[in-house]
């Protein structure tokens, strides 16, 4: 017997293959687009460096990352010292932060007119050549703008994972005989590994899709590479064939991810989860531990931020008046639809799942949720493609019946880059939202049903009041993820519109960066909205395993 599909599921279906088509847009032009002149120059030229940077930045940025990030997970969770209960929340901070708004902080802090630099020179009297000073702009200064502002990811998984299996474990190490530092590298830390792998591939998967910070910097990189071949040399394929090798290094990162945890599983047996006592360190030790953890948060958040806040009311943008309200004006409205936007797609599609026979609406919800491993750059190309094509016919039509060329409708407006935001960005308020949806009970649902309310009063008056806070964060992820896009904003904004990001970007690329400032200030204190919500989270949670 053939199984019918309510027209919920059929419309979540539809929207979730809309969603998943950049993607396979950029493979289509792959396959049929041949090998291109500009691919075989690119090939013959730059794509061995492409893929040494990236290579480089992977391996530095995931050792960066997870190091600081355990470091940091395993002094707050199992360890008491000076400082611990403001660390413990503070340490998120980071994330707030654009990678490509550090490296403007810190070229100009670093650079050799900067205020180091100078201040070296005035006072040992020395001169250009006297001595060494490390080069912020180059491959180890865009690792290190992204350990600082990424290693929250692993910081944030990590110290969950020592919480939720601290007690019993430990007690059990204690009683063979193992101190602190065996019971870390032979009970908490093996057991925290999928904990650790996952969010380090969270940072390598957010480094492989900047932008603004190895374009700076000069690092080439498949970024730049894409950005190059569709601006600069024109070419399309190139950039589809680029784009589709660094969505191969975004798969390599997913698959050795899941690959790294084999055949095993990293149950808690323990019935004493979560309850085990902090260890209270010595004086001396807890110094130490409380430097730990301010070293990273100063330099990702504290001195980044004073700096920022310093030049932006020293010096700031000239333009601040009627220029910089348009930015933000244009920066709010794309980010307030998209997230609007987000979140109604985002009930629809898993409130289909919760609801459908079939497996299928649920199986694309998870190719729908890839789109936020997909870097910025990819998705860009992948929407400009067909929807660039359907832009020409439409117009061509447009031409024939009515005798007048309209332009480019779609591209030529917000619609297009609001549609790839959509598909980068989607998978945010998706997780959010199927992650509350799913501690409602079924139970909720048939009693619903037996009051004489059809699906959609169900979800308008049982659901969505439930929901209602996790609504409110997905849609503010989403929101601040859009005021933070760069590579995607500058490939397919219309012409004449900026954002934040386009003008932080450019004035930077200007060596305008005091002026950049302001823009790029506006930006973090955005980015400080869900860190705060997050921090609270982190707070509720260890009150709660503590």
């Amino acid at each position: 017997m053939r199984q019918r599909w309510s027209w919920l599921t059929v419309l979540a279906v539809l929207i979730a293959a809309l969603i998943s088509l950049p993607v396979l847009s950029v493979f289509s032009n792959v396959l049929s687009g041949g090998t291109s002149e500009t691919w075989r120059h690119l090939a013959d030229t730059v794509l061995g460096e492409f893929v040494w940077n990236t290579v480089i930045l992977c391996v530095g940025v995931g050792l960066g990352a997870a190091s600081i990030g355990v470091t940091a997970a395993w002094l707050t969770a199992m360890h008491d010292f000076p400082g611990r209960r403001f660390f413990e929340w503070a340490l998120v901070l980071p994330l707030a932060v654009p990678a490509y708004v550090m490296a403007y902080v810190y070229t100009d802090t670093l650079q050799f007119v900067g205020p180091v630099q100078s201040w070296l020179r005035e006072t040992f009297e020395w001169r250009r050549g006297d001595y060494w000073f490390p080069d912020v702009r180059s491959v180890g200064g865009a690792v290190a703008m992204f350990t600082f502002v990424l290693y929250p990811y692993v910081y944030m998984l990590a110290r969950t994972a020592f919480l939720e299996r601290a007690a019993g474990m430990l007690e059990a190490g204690r009683s063979l005989g193992l101190g602190p530092w065996g019971s870390f590298f032979r009970v908490s830390l093996p057991l925290a590994r999928p904990a650790v792998v996952a969010g380090t591939a969270l940072a390598l998967m957010e480094t492989l899709a900047d932008f603004g910070t190895v374009s700076y910097f000069g690092v080439q990189t498949f970024t730049t590479g894409i950005y190059r071949a569709w601006f600069s040399l024109g070419d399309r394929v190139a950039a589809a064939q680029l784009s589709a090798s660094l969505l191969a290094f975004v798969i390599l990162v997913l698959l050795l991810e899941r690959a790294s945890r084999g055949r095993a599983r990293f149950n808690n047996t323990s019935r004493n989860a979560g309850g085990a006592p902090r260890r209270r360190l010595s004086p001396p030790a807890g110094a130490l531990a409380a430097l730990a953890c301010f070293l990273p948060l100063f330099l990702g958040f504290l001195l980044p931020g004073y700096l920022l806040l310093s030049m932006a009311i020293t010096q700031g943008d000239a333009q601040f008046g009627p220029r910089f309200v348009q930015l933000s004006r244009n920066s709010f409205v794309l980010a307030a639809v998209t997230a609007v936007l987000a979140v109604l797609l985002a009930v629809l599609l898993a409130y289909a799942a919760r609801l459908a026979r079939s497996r299928l609406p649920e199986m694309l919800n998870r190719i729908v949720a890839l789109g936020y491993a997909v870097p910025g750059s990819v998705i860009a190309v992948g929407v400009l493609i067909p929807v660039t094509r359907l832009d020409t016919r439409i117009a061509a039509w447009w031409e024939g019946a009515f005798g007048v060329n309209p332009g480019l409708i779609l591209t030529g407006g917000i619609a297009a880059l609001v549609y790839a935001y959509l598909s980068r960005f989607l998978a945010v308020a998706l997780h959010t939202v199927e992650a509350s949806l799913g501690k409602i009970t079924p139970s909720m649902d048939d009693a619903a049903r037996s009051l004489g309310h059809g699906k959609w009063a169900t979800l308008g008056r049982v659901h969505v009041p439930i929901l209602r806070g996790s609504l409110l964060t997905a849609g503010l992820l989403v929101f601040v993820d859009v005021m933070k896009e760069l590579p995607a904003t500058l490939v397919m904004r219309p012409f004449n519109f900026d954002t934040l990001a386009t003008q932080a970007h450019t004035l930077a690329a200007d060596e305008r960066l005091a002026e950049a400032s302001t823009s790029a200030l506006s930006i973090v204190v955005v980015g400080l909205l869900p860190m705060f919500i997050i921090s609270r989270q982190i707070v509720k949670g260890a009150r709660g395993k503590g």
